[in-house]
């Protein structure tokens, strides 16, 4: 068994430690039905797909209330498994979000808590003491990849993937750079590949395309090996680009069109500020065609190799719908019933689907109410790979929702944010406090919503409720730590991201 012993979080730096013992070829847990325990022996580690889309709204998939385009392979794949109609993002905003996911922390104790650029190339880095979901599994034999846009450390540093668990890389390693869909290069690993076919102006190779293929590759190649894939994909963040040929399929049906006008030249030109779009409309609409094509390869190609029944697939999005690039969530209605946008820490800036996938192991067409976030994902791969560890993280498993069995809750759940003010959020049973503008005052009024009643928070009811009000603000307290890299005095770390 491996033993992982989190240091307590509250302790300046988030210091773990990891302690190797012998790992179990074989993963015992129960599964059934009230009426009738049966008990379940997998006779191999599952592998794990985690796809991580890139500013995808709550409302931008068809199964969850899109009009105006459909998703018809990510539906099925909430068909033939759970939706999660309550799972939250890591934050609001890429890097913290990621993190969060990675470390199993929320953003008042996880190490990267806000998008802070270090130049040329990169995201200030995880540090070398974090241990991420890819470390966990690596040392549980796990085979470790990673396709897409990383953003928690420049290449080279600490937090460079490889440098945290991933055995291969390939994609962005900066999420500045991921702005553009044409770039100049990618990374592999520690290999700066050079697009000789986007030269200048030229548009030879498209990214998310290329990075898909790689995905594919590793899937083929580890299909006898027991393997985590995580998949952030840059769809569909700013830019609005795609290729002519697929922009084709959507041109003149989202009238009247809206154009945006970018950068097409001069020295920052595709390092970074969007290209000009003049059917912003129909490019969105296309982007989430591709996406949702690409997680349909993704879903055939481990069914084409025959590890479906012991594949996971996790789907999800780092975080609410964004508005740059020419982007327009309130015509497609991206956020849903949902109040706020990227950047916000109301729900429409951080609630997010979740589906979740695993033939004969999840029930199909299930539908979970169950609360959850991203910085539970990193327990429930304790639970699921069968890993011991100490309860010092902020997530809860959500294995047994995943079986249909009896499910632990969160007391609370908690966010922060540094840009715009600084903002905090904590959400504890239907109860949603939100404080805004903590530059000016670190102890603003909490506004506070009953999402039962009002999933819009449109009323502010905390007036009427003192005690939970002052509740939520003693965690807001509690939960805020410490950082000497990300220190809460509200500066606004730009990159565009």
């Amino acid at each position: 068994m491996v033993e992982i012993n989190f240091k307590n979080k509250k302790n300046k730096g988030q210091t773990f430690r990891l302690a190797l013992c012998i790992v179990l070829p074989i993963i015992l847990f129960s599964c059934g039905e009230k009426a009738q325990e049966k008990e379940r022996v997998v006779e191999k580690k599952p592998n794990i797909i985690y796809i991580l889309a890139d500013d995808l709204g709550y409302g931008d998939l068809s199964i969850t209330g899109q009009k105006k385009f459909e998703t018809p392979n990510l539906d099925k794949l909430a068909q033939d498994g759970i939706l999660f109609t309550q799972n939250y993002s890591g934050s609001t905003v890429c890097a913290p979000s990621r993190s969060a996911l990675m470390t199993g922390l929320h953003t008042g104790h996880t190490f990267i808590r806000g998008n802070k650029e270090i130049r040329p190339e990169g995201q200030y880095p995880l540090d070398s003491s974090v241990i991420t979901v890819a470390e966990l599994l690596k040392s549980a034999g796990y085979v470790t990849g990673a396709f897409g846009k990383w953003g928690l450390g420049y290449p080279g540093s600490e937090g460079d993937p490889n440098r945290q668990g991933f055995d291969m890389f390939y994609g962005y390693n900066c999420q500045r750079m991921g702005h553009n869909y044409y770039p100049y290069h990618l990374w592999e690993n520690q290999n700066k590949v050079a697009l000789i076919d986007n030269e200048g102006k030229k548009e030879g190779t498209y990214a998310p395309d290329e990075i898909h293929q790689k995905s594919l590759e590793f899937l083929e190649k580890n299909k006898d090996t027991t393997f985590f894939m995580y998949y952030p994909s840059i769809i569909p963040h700013a830019e609005l680009l795609v290729p002519d040929s697929l922009l084709q399929k959507f041109r003149g049906k989202y009238l009247p069109e809206k154009e945006y006008v970018g950068l097409d030249d001069g020295t920052q030109y595709r390092k970074g500020p969007y290209g000009s779009q003049k059917e912003a409309h129909a490019a969105f609409a296309a982007m989430v065609y591709l996406l949702d094509k690409q997680v349909g390869e993704i879903r055939k190609k481990v069914e084409d190799l025959g590890i479906a029944d012991s594949t996971l697939i996790v789907f999800t999005s780092d975080n609410g719908p964004h508005q740059e690039g020419g982007a327009d969530p309130d015509y497609f209605n991206s956020n849903a019933q949902f109040k706020g946008y990227k950047r916000d820490v109301y729900e429409g800036g951080i609630r997010v689907p979740m589906i979740a996938f695993w033939p004969k192991t999840i029930k199909e067409n299930s539908v979970s109410e169950h609360v959850s976030a991203f910085w539970d994902f990193l327990p429930t791969v304790v639970d699921l790979v069968d890993l011991s560890h100490s309860e010092n993280t902020d997530g809860i498993s959500f294995l047994p929702e995943l079986l249909g069995e009896e499910q632990r809750k969160h007391d609370f759940l908690y966010w922060e944010f540094h840009e715009r003010g600084g903002k905090q959020a904590v959400r504890m049973g239907d109860w949603k406090g939100i404080r805004l503008n903590m530059a000016n005052n670190p102890d603003a009024a909490i506004e506070l919503y009953d999402l039962s009643a009002d999933p819009g928070e449109e009323n502010n009811i905390a007036e009427d409720n003192p005690v939970i009000v002052a509740r939520i603000e003693q965690i807001m307290k509690e939960e805020r730590t410490p950082s000497e890299v990300f220190r809460f005095e509200f500066e606004n770390y730009q990159n565009n991201e």
